[in-house]
């Protein structure tokens, strides 16, 4: 039996979310999706939920540029909490950015595990789950 996969949408855009949601459930390997629309929304329920290894994410699918917070500063935040998580979060930037500032920014991020340009893709969110 997998052992069950929660995945945290961290985007503001409705209609990447709304696809990304489908790209994912079609895959059947995903047992929770929670959307958040902008980073500070994440940051504030991960510190609810730190304690809760249950609660927590498995992967996480990081915007950069969201309103409020954007995912520069979620990572920022993300980074202080980190220490106090004891499970390993996967966390992707996905995002419409092409800029190599942002690709070499976010390779220098320790936390972050890929760059990922959208869309997701069905293959490339299978190939995550193996990795």
């Amino acid at each position: 039996m997998k052992p069950p996969i929660k995945v945290f949408l961290v985007d503001d855009d409705k209609l990447f979310v709304f696809l990304t949601r489908k790209t994912i459930n079609a895959t059947n390997l995903v047992t929770g999706i929670q959307e958040f629309n902008d980073g500070e929304q994440a940051i504030d329920y991960l510190k609810q939920i730190v304690g809760n290894t249950d609660l927590l994410p498995d992967i996480i699918f990081l915007d950069l540029s969201m309103p409020i917070m954007d995912g520069w500063g979620f990572l920022k935040e993300y980074m202080l909490l980190a220490p106090q998580i004891e499970k390993k979060i996967k966390v992707y930037i996905f995002t419409s950015s092409i800029s190599p500032h942002d690709v070499e920014r976010a390779k220098g991020i320790g936390v972050v595990t890929d760059f990922i340009v959208k869309p997701l893709l069905k293959e490339k969110f299978i190939d995550i789950l193996k990795a």
